[in-house]
């Protein structure tokens, strides 16, 4: 597993908990995908209600606080696909 992914295995577990209402997958270009939900969250490449995807420097602005992610949405840093809801619900665990 690569250091992007624990990190971001790390930083999400810290900002959203044990579980989240949901299920969502983060791809992380180059590097692998994690999964947040109810179970918590943990490197793993699984269907999802809401799949993210962007690069790595993208994702780590986002979960440093640096980038919001309807910023990084809008603007084409990150793209999403399925459940919208989902994805704005987890947004807002971020920010």
């Amino acid at each position: 597993m690569s250091d992007v992914i624990d990190g971001a295995v790390a930083a999400l577990k810290d900002k959203i908990g044990d579980g989240f209402d949901g299920s969502v997958k983060f791809e992380i270009e180059g590097e692998g995908s994690v999964m947040v939900d109810g179970a918590g969250v943990r490197a793993g490449d699984e269907p999802a209600d809401c799949t993210l995807k962007a690069d790595a420097d993208t994702f780590q602005a986002m979960l440093s606080g640096d980038l919001n992610p309807t910023t990084a949405f809008m603007s084409g840093k990150l793209s999403v696909d399925g459940d919208m809801g989902t994805a704005m619900k987890l947004g807002s665990a971020l920010s």
